[in-house]
């Protein structure tokens, strides 16, 4: 006999026991069926009892005082076993960066809730029920939410940023700022949420903008809201003003992309006497400038500095880059020459923006390909620009601006495993708490890195998270004493890796 898991239309698992008899295969039992990880692991356990009975292998029946364990397992049900991995691995992190002082009970659950389950809050609510015994309701989950935002919001960001200084030895010397777009499931606009450029390609759901300002390790500062409809580079400074004042930050050197280069935005920095850099849009600079860069024929890792009015620009070229760069304007030659061929390109559609650059029109409807655009834009494929007036030495700036990746790797996180979006909610103030929710929940999960990466762990942080979900205890009462008890499960090596590294860590 063996135990079998059988995949079921409507997605779920079906824990069964198998027997043979005479070379055909016959189903014993189906203990039952199960969608999620938990549930499975839960079932393979009791039928993993209940075949050990069934062979005769069990030594429950070798005394009366293995009896009584035996009728004391019997007693367990599901209600009794719980999810405990989550409270023992986020929970401490929770509690190591100073969460705890925020002293209400529901927003542990829902932070710790995102890290392990990113759900819906419906789905929370049954999480939480059914694997940490908390019973919850829908409508005391929406009055928490506005009470965080509108009493709580502030004392969590000063939370993550005093320990994100802690970690930094009280010295924060540069700091990364970039934005995404967050979108809602719901048609309807509202003074928040509008329809305006997705960086997500839902151009037509409403939409808000998420500023985030990390240190150059990838720790939080802090975050701000903007309307779906602001322009990006209109929200550079005000939100380094504020986080400065906020936090008291001492003039860092500011890092953004090249889509908040702007001359208000220079202007404005130098104003506040920030030192910049900014990834540069070099085919927009002068002639004369784009002759100097292409007169100096740069080979891989060359770099050349050009002094301007009251900054300098760096540009380097990188042969990986130019391969890269190369590609992407041949696909957008092919896509351009499909079109074409098909009919389906029309002169409405035309205008200097991505590859459509590289059409033109002859006489009154005829659109063609200008190759010798094409060709010659190839001139550039390598090459990096960064505006700065920072004292850094050129190859010091390079570097810093490459740590921009951490930002989008913040993102990225939010984003997937985290499920920052969709956003189901539709009130302003429940839409910035659950925003807080998983401003916070990243905090968590950086710090979470961190430790993996100081004590050499294989484990990624997904995995580690993933680990979480199937650490169980028991919560029963003892037969002879009468009195209840937790039993903490058996950990697989993994998770005792994982158990180790929060005891020594935290």
């Amino acid at each position: 006999m063996f135990i079998r898991q059988k995949k079921n239309k409507s997605g779920s698992v079906s824990i069964q026991i198998i027997s043979k008899h005479s070379g055909k295969y016959k189903l014993h039992q189906t203990v039952g069926s199960a969608s999620s990880a938990e549930g499975i692991e839960i079932l393979l356990q009791q039928a993993r009892h209940t075949l050990s009975k069934i062979q005769g292998q069990s030594s429950l029946f070798h005394s009366q005082s293995d009896a009584n364990i035996e009728g004391f397992l019997n007693t367990l049900s599901n209600s009794q076993i719980q999810v405990i991995g989550p409270g023992l691995v986020f929970g401490k992190i929770y509690d190591a960066i100073g969460f705890n002082a925020v002293g209400e009970d529901l927003f542990r659950h829902l932070v710790i809730a995102r890290l392990a389950f990113p759900l819906s809050k419906l789905k929370t609510i049954d999480y939480l029920y059914r694997f940490q015994g908390v019973q919850l309701n829908i409508n005391s989950i929406y009055r928490f939410l506005d009470k965080l935002n509108r009493e709580l919001k502030e004392q969590v960001q000063q939370i993550a940023y005093q320990y994100t200084l802690q970690l930094l030895n009280n010295k924060i010397s540069i700091v990364f700022y970039d934005m995404t777009t967050l979108y809602f499931e719901a048609s309807d606009e509202d003074d928040l949420r509008k329809t305006g450029f997705s960086k997500d390609g839902k151009h037509q759901n409403p939409q808000i903008y998420l500023g985030l300002l990390i240190t150059v390790q990838g720790y939080v500062i802090g975050y701000e809201i903007f309307e779906g409809n602001i322009f990006e580079g209109h929200t550079l400074i005000p939100v380094i003003q504020k986080m400065s004042q906020k936090f008291k930050l001492s003039n860092p050197i500011v890092v953004a992309d090249a889509g908040l280069l702007s001359k208000a935005n220079i202007t404005g920095l130098e104003q506040h006497q920030y030192e910049y850099i900014l990834g540069a849009k070099i085919k927009t600079e002068s002639w004369a400038v784009k002759n100097q860069i292409l007169s100096a024929h740069l080979s891989e890792g060359d770099l050349m500095v050009v002094d301007k009015e009251n900054c300098k620009l760096i540009v380097t070229y990188a042969g990986n880059r130019a391969a890269k760069d190369a590609h992407n304007r041949k696909r957008g030659l092919q896509r351009l020459e499909k079109q074409i061929k098909s009919g389906k390109l029309t002169k409405a559609q035309i205008n200097n923006k991505g590859y459509n650059k590289y059409l033109t029109m002859k006489g009154n409807v005829s659109i063609e390909i200008d190759y010798e655009k094409y060709e010659h834009d190839g001139r550039w494929d390598g090459m990096k620009g960064y505006i700065t007036n920072s004292r850094l030495k050129p190859t010091a700036i390079v570097e810093n601006y490459k740590h921009l990746w951490q930002i989008e790797k913040a993102f990225r996180m939010s984003k997937t495993d985290l499920r920052i979006r969709p956003i189901y909610h539709r009130l302003a103030d429940r839409i910035e708490a659950h925003i807080c929710i998983s401003f916070a929940s990243y905090a968590i999960c950086k710090d979470l890195e961190r430790v993996l990466y100081k004590e050499k762990s294989i484990l990624s942080v997904k995995k580690a998270a993933e680990q979480t979900q199937n650490m169980y205890q028991i919560i029963a009462t003892l037969p002879e004493s009468k009195k209840p008890t937790k039993i903490l499960l058996k950990m697989n090596e993994e998770q005792t890796q994982i158990l180790k590294i929060m005891a020594k860590c935290y």
